[in-house]
């Protein structure tokens, strides 16, 4: 095939249809496209875009271009969930063992950090040991197991979205909803799932930060899902301020911990239950959201939450000890308070700033193959709206030297913003997307 013709087609307004994408990706995925003719493509979709039936023709495309998790013969619902990134985002951490421990199978494939935001991938390799890299045959036992599986794109899952997926992030061609789409919902479908939620983030922070972009992004998910019969329903979540207070993948990990054993931050706490109430209820293991609520607190206070961590971690090679005791996740060699440089209003905490801080300290990627360290990043205690006074701690730097710690204060004097009054923020839930349509945010204390 003639991959010339479809990016020149593509740049003129026109269609790619299905027989074409699928074509694409089966050469692409065999390396018999090369990476500039594909990020040529890609660029012309982030500017003219696709219909709703080329999304879903690219999507099959990059499925059918490898293997699937084979899970029907498992006895419980296949519940997985994806955030759109953001900064201090270790919801995955916690909802994957709460929801496998409330009886529901997690399949969860997940990323590396992209852009500014961290990737759950990189988070859990802090874990010493832990490996991520498991064969769909090795996933298929530990959820028998266990009910639980994190791992990262295997080269037999949608190797076409594995390779495309990698080029986006260095064309800039992150942020197009068509693109986004097709590539989530690839390596979802490929997981077998009876039902997926999802986490859009939007804010400052978020690759889309306008909240019309980011309910057009659920909206196509969803209908994604449809095609495939695989239930799908969005929460649009904030993105304008880290979420939680660690940022950076050992940090992360550790208020994860924290978080399963009953004592994590509010912000987290809140936007974790409000993804894991619709998982178990997408996975038959609650009947609303209320109850839902309901069980996974009691999975946290029982313990149980916490132990299914350790399984998980233990089931692939990673040291379960952190959990009993997170000293063992590595260290920073460098710690320094960041101080209010005069009093008043916590007016902004800028999350991308925060992301770029975490990179310049060593802590995220410019290039694919950059190696993290996973010791570095930021505890920030300061909140939008809070008051404080001059030399008063708004956050502490985690780094690896002195310079690390002068580029963390530069990343806070940019990203921390003072003044006399500040604008509230973001609601922390704002939508609730389902096939049935938008609704405003309700919590599961108001659900009927």
């Amino acid at each position: 095939m003639e991959a010339r013709t479809l990016i020149e087609r593509k740049r003129n307004g026109g269609r790619i249809d299905a027989a074409e994408w699928r074509s694409l990706m089966k050469h692409y995925a065999a390396g018999e496209v090369p990476d500039y003719q594909m990020a040529a493509l890609a660029m012309a979709i982030y500017f003219v875009g696709l219909d709703r039936t080329e999304i879903g023709a690219l999507t099959d495309a990059m499925l059918e271009s490898g293997a699937m998790l084979q899970l029907d013969h498992l006895a419980v619902g296949r519940v997985d969930k994806h955030s759109t990134g953001g900064v201090g985002d270790k919801v995955s951490l916690v909802l994957a063992p709460l929801v496998a421990a409330c009886g529901v199978a997690v399949p969860m494939m997940s990323g590396r950090g992209l852009g500014h935001t961290g990737g759950t991938l990189d988070k859990l390799e802090a874990i010493p040991g832990f490996r991520t890299d498991l064969s769909l045959e090795r996933a298929t036992r530990q959820l028998e197991a266990i009910g639980c599986a994190l791992i990262g794109q295997t080269r037999e899952i949608a190797p076409a979205d594995r390779k495309l997926y990698a080029l986006r992030d260095a064309t800039a061609t992150v942020e197009s909803i068509p693109l986004i789409s097709a590539s989530i919902m690839s390596k979802k479908l490929a997981e077998g799932l009876t039902g997926l939620v999802l986490d859009v983030k939007y804010g400052s922070g978020a690759f889309l930060p306008e909240l019309e972009r980011g309910l057009t992004l659920a909206r196509t998910m969803i209908e994604l899902g449809a095609d495939h019969g695989c239930p799908v329903v969005a929460l649009l979540t904030a993105m304008d301020r880290p979420l939680g207070r660690a940022c950076g993948n050992a940090l992360e990990v550790e208020e994860s911990i924290a978080a399963l054993r009953g004592d994590g931050p509010a912000d987290l706490m809140d936007v974790t239950y409000a993804l894991g109430a619709e998982m178990l209820v997408l996975g038959g293991a609650a009947s609303s959201r209320n109850e839902a609520r309901r069980r996974m607190e009691v999975a946290i206070s029982s313990g149980r939450a916490a132990r299914k961590f350790q399984e998980i971690i233990e089931a692939q090679g990673g040291n379960p000890a952190v959990v009993d005791d997170p000293g063992l996740l590595p260290q920073a060699a460098e710690c320094e308070l960041y101080l209010a440089q005069r009093d008043g209003v916590v007016a902004q905490v800028e999350p991308r700033a925060i992301g770029r801080g975490i990179t310049a300290l060593g802590g995220g990627r410019t290039r694919v193959d950059d190696q993290v360290d996973p010791s570095v990043g930021f505890v920030i205690t300061a909140r939008p709206g809070d008051v404080v006074r001059a030399g008063e701690p708004l956050a502490t730097i985690f780094a690896r030297d002195a310079a690390g710690v002068a580029a963390g204060r530069r990343a806070l004097g940019e990203s921390i913003r003072l003044a006399d009054e500040a604008d509230p923020p973001l609601p922390l839930i704002s939508h609730r997307v389902t096939p049935a349509g938008v609704a405003v945010w309700a919590s599961e204390d108001e659900e009927p």
